[in-house]
């Protein structure tokens, strides 16, 4: 260092010094500064307060709302017109509790869920790879358009049926026919996903030399979560109405296959009670799981606040 720095050094430390070490008189604190600094934290949280409680009747107040709304058309409808088609609430609230008590609702709901998570593994995997594949080249874009298409416009009524005729009775028809079904919306999904990203942040990431490593964290896993997440929530749901189907037609357990049973003794109870059991799994998935996971992985995102 220079002899002409070091008077500027000097004085830089100096000034450092004197501003990390206050006096003794500026930690005692007047009173009237302390309730003030109270008074003003206070509103803050008496708004974090209402903001929570708006977010709260926002979130639960409309689907507790459309949920009794139905049910009280339901039992008004089954009043006016009694018959053994339209049972009243009350049959259909013992029948759920029925098999609520007795642990079959459990029972069957757990090995549809794990049916269904095999299907969607290997469908996530197929689509991850089309999606990706499809997007950075238009040869494989080319390729896998047809395919995609056929994926798309095909029932998953029929795939439950095929698969049932190809594999028989087995783990292996309800997994291929939920991959089957859910594959084609979730590499679509991943595909606009990767072609929607701005051109020039692409260029900078060239520009600057990123790393793979720095592009896939920094550009492309930002970009396409939300197309992930919104497909992952889609195939999930279509994924529930291919197993509910491969169970009817071609398996002896599950969901469906109790479907399947109220149907064939022409027990309307039993059919809406096993319907309701379906729609409660589906919708704590929904709120409890999924949208948890969307909020946590989006929240980078700006919101407009008008």
């Amino acid at each position: 260092m220079t002899d002409a720095a070091l008077p500027l050094a000097q004085s830089y430390k100096d000034a450092t010094t004197a501003t990390a070490a206050p006096t003794p008189q500026q930690h005692a604190r007047h009173p009237a500064q302390t309730d003030a600094a109270a008074t003003t934290t206070s509103p803050a949280r008496t708004n974090a307060r209402s903001v929570a409680a708006s977010r709260l009747l926002i979130n639960v107040l409309p689907p507790l709302a459309f949920v009794v709304l139905l049910a009280g058309g339901w039992e008004l409808m089954a009043a006016s017109r009694p018959s053994p088609l339209l049972p009243r609430l009350a049959l259909i609230g013992s029948e759920l509790v029925e098999i609520v008590s007795s642990g079959d609702a459990a029972r069957q709901i757990g090995i549809t869920l794990g049916r269904i998570v095999m299907g969607f593994a290997l469908a996530y995997v197929v689509a991850i790879a089309i999606g990706l594949a499809s997007a950075r080249s238009r040869v494989a874009k080319s390729f896998f358009d047809p395919v995609l298409v056929l994926g798309l416009t095909v029932p998953g009524l029929v795939w439950a049926l095929l698969c049932v005729i190809w594999f028989g009775l087995s783990m292996k028809t309800s997994t291929i026919a939920i991959a089957l079904g859910v594959a084609p919306p979730l590499a679509l999904s991943l595909a606009q996903g990767l072609t929607s990203v701005d051109p020039q942040l692409i260029e900078a990431t060239h520009v600057y030399r990123f790393s793979r490593r720095a592009r896939l964290r920094h550009l492309w896993l930002p970009a396409i979560t939300p197309y992930l997440l919104s497909g992952a929530r889609l195939g999930f749901s279509f994924a529930w109405k291919v197993i509910v189907l491969v169970e009817i037609f071609g398996l002896s357990s599950g969901v469906g296959y109790r479907l399947n049973s109220a149907f064939s003794s022409q027990n309307v109870e039993g059919v809406l009670a096993w319907t309701i059991v379906f729609a409660v799994v589906m919708a704590v998935i929904e709120y409890g799981f999924m949208q948890t996971i969307e909020r946590a992985v989006t929240r980078w995102q700006r919101v407009a606040q008008v």
